[in-house]
């Protein structure tokens, strides 16, 4: 409240401060609800049930966000919601991610430590945390010191020393240090401290420390119990565990609860950080081959290991007959062709049928030693078993992926009263701005897998290029002409147009023209869209029309048939926008090729006129008239631009 205080004879304002409240209603952002790619709707729903590490990636392929979950398929399906998991960032992924990805782990743990090692590898955009060089800690050990003990770091480095870890928890590793001198009696005192000591320590007298600062330990008798702490620390806690479960169970039958619940975060804080570490082990480069068979249908999972911590996972599925001995030779061949790194360890699940060969092979490829190894225990058949329990999931979520195909091509059939299940499908999509460098696109799927070498873009005509019907119908005839005078294009099963009724009665003529009106069905699919105002707005969802039905059809949401077609259509509009944006890139070429015209007339023309549009509606003279440019180079740029506007393949 603003006030007028006159007492001293002359106006000042006083403020008195009033809290200031923010209406959420006044200030909600007026963005659309959130709705993921739908390639990444289909993917999640074949995501395994375990712990694991998942990343959003966008168009380019490059990292949007890394996370990490207890149960892969439920963390990642939160997103899908309509808000997505309640984090703002989150409606913005929502919008830009177009793939996902994820690795399996063992443990939730070691979800946690590679998530990590993601993080900093990749920097995705949208995560806030573990964007610094911060790492988690490791126990180092090193024997050769006079009486060695274990230090807490954080860099592990090549010094002959042993290291343990690295670990999540940083407060479960001190407790469990604490726990272990409980159970093995060390030093845990500083050199300072323990060269300058004369007399034992009190941890002594309670039995935490065997006193070597005062010689009252052999060096053998400290070395046994070194390597009891080292088995504890590699896992083996088995009897330790088994004696506080007995001590823990006395406690509650004397009702010492206080006693027994210490006892329990005891057991907790051991098991943490004795759990086994498959994801950052002992430093090295080594690759880890996964193999999982069906029959003849193949799945393999490729891990990197760099500097002991799991870089990347890449998966593949395909058909084979091959023995695994010679399919593993082939895969090495694949992976390591070109320029690829080779470490000096690779993981196999059986040697490859010409070991000697490849080995040789690889050798040089690296100059240096490398080991082709089927490892039956320890670490290094941990990292085997991880890749290969991520080949056996890109399996099962390719058995799923082509049940899913099958089942939306039979549904989609059944909607559209087609004979069978249509196997080929192609999709058109027009992409235009304003009627300039308008073009179409064409992008065909057989058995609901892209089918590259099919992908054809059109130039549309000048005279169509500024009417969407009209440019639907062209590249329709167009694209059918292609199937009917090429040996090596058929005619699809379905044809889709992205639009309604407008660009799929555009299609019907085109059909008509050509004489196929039995031979290829047809049908047009519209994109979900915002309806009504305020708190009645609704989405529309997905519709398709067919020929002959007045209204359109809806399609129900991640259904099969609606997944099918939706990214049918989501591929042909990427592939007309990429087009387009080439096409409006190549702008001042057309002008570049004309000869007399460099980069200082060619942006004195296009501020003359205006825009390129504008320049090509211009008369002869026009051109002519412009002060500066030499007739004969203005009859070059008329020619040149109405020479670039006819049809183009």
């Amino acid at each position: 409240m603003i006030r007028t205080d006159t007492d001293r004879g002359s106006p000042r304002l006083r403020c008195r401060a009033r809290p200031w409240r923010l209406h959420s209603e006044s200030i909600e952002p007026t963005l659309a609800p959130p709705v993921m790619d739908s390639r990444i709707v289909d993917k999640v729903a074949r995501f395994p049930t375990g712990p694991g590490v998942y990343t959003f990636l966008d168009a380019a392929g490059e990292a949007l966000y890394v996370g990490k979950a207890a149960d892969l398929r439920a963390r990642v399906r939160s997103y899908l919601r309509d808000g997505g998991d309640g984090r703002f960032q989150m409606r913005f992924l929502a919008h830009e991610a177009t793939d996902v990805e994820f690795v399996a782990t063992a443990t939730e743990q070691e979800a946690l430590l590679l998530e990590n090692t993601v993080i900093k590898k990749r920097q995705p955009r949208y995560n806030l945390k573990l964007k610094d060089d911060k790492a988690f800690l490791l126990l180092r050990l090193d024997r050769r010191e006079a009486w060695p003990w274990f230090r807490l770091v954080r860099r592990r480095q090549d010094d002959g020393a042993q290291y343990f870890g690295p670990f999540a928890s940083a407060k479960a590793v001190r407790r469990t240090l604490r726990l272990l001198h409980k159970i093995v009696p060390l030093r845990d005192c500083t050199d300072s401290v323990f060269d300058n000591r004369t007399r034992p320590c009190i941890k002594h007298q309670i039995g935490r420390c065997p006193a070597p600062c005062v010689g009252l330990v052999s060096r053998e008798a400290y070395d046994a119990l070194l390597d009891h702490a080292v088995r504890i620390l590699r896992g083996e806690v088995g009897g330790v565990l088994t004696d506080l479960r007995q001590r823990m169970a006395g406690a509650i039958e004397s009702l010492e609860f206080e006693r027994a619940q210490a006892l329990k975060e005891q057991m907790q804080a051991l098991q943490l950080v004795a759990e086994p570490q498959a994801v950052v082990a002992d430093a090295g480069d080594e690759d880890s081959l996964g193999l999982h068979r069906a029959g003849d249908e193949v799945a393999v999972a490729f891990l990197a290991f760099r500097g002991g911590a799991l870089e990347s996972c890449r998966r593949f599925s395909f058909r084979s007959e091959l023995p695994d001995d010679l399919l593993v030779g082939e895969l090495l061949g694949r992976f390591y062709e070109g320029d690829r790194f080779v470490p000096g360890t690779v993981l196999v699940p059986v040697l490859p049928a010409e070991t000697t060969i490849i080995g040789t092979w690889l050798e040089l490829k690296r100059g240096g030693r490398v080991e082709l190894h089927v490892p039956q225990r320890g670490e290094k058949r941990r990292h085997l078993e991880l890749a290969q329990q991520n080949a056996a999931l890109a399996d099962a979520m390719a058995a799923d992926a082509e049940a899913r195909r099958r089942a939306g091509a039979e549904r989609l059939a059944r909607l559209l009263d087609l004979p069978e299940p249509p196997q080929r499908l192609h999709c058109l999509d027009v992409s235009t701005m304003q009627g300039t460098n308008t073009v179409a696109s064409r992008v065909c799927f057989v058995s609901g897998e892209p089918a590259k070498a099919q992908y054809r873009r059109f130039r549309i005509s000048a005279a169509n290029a500024g009417d969407d019907f009209a440019a639907m119908e062209e590249a329709v005839r167009r694209s059918l002409q292609l199937c009917l005078e090429r040996d090596d294009e058929d005619l699809p099963d379905l044809l889709v147009v992205d639009g309604g009724q407008g660009q799929l009665a555009a299609a019907v003529r085109a059909v008509a023209d050509l004489g196929l009106g039995d031979e290829v069905p047809l049908c047009g699919l519209a994109k979900s869209r915002l309806r009504g105002i305020g708190d009645a707005r609704s989405e529309s969802g997905e519709r398709i029309f067919a020929p002959g039905r007045e209204s359109a059809v809806p399609l129900p949401a991640q259904a099969p048939e609606t997944l099918l077609v939706a990214g049918l259509r989501d591929e042909a509009h990427r592939f007309a926008i990429t087009y387009h944006r080439a096409r409006r890139g190549r702008i001042g070429s057309e002008l570049d090729d004309v000869p007399g015209i460099g980069p200082t007339r060619r942006r004195a023309i296009l501020r003359h006129f205006g825009s390129l549009s504008a320049l090509r509606a211009a008369a002869l003279a026009d051109i002519e008239a412009m002060p500066g440019l030499p007739k004969p180079v203005a009859k070059a740029v008329f020619d040149a631009l109405r020479a670039g506007g006819g049809p183009a393949r």
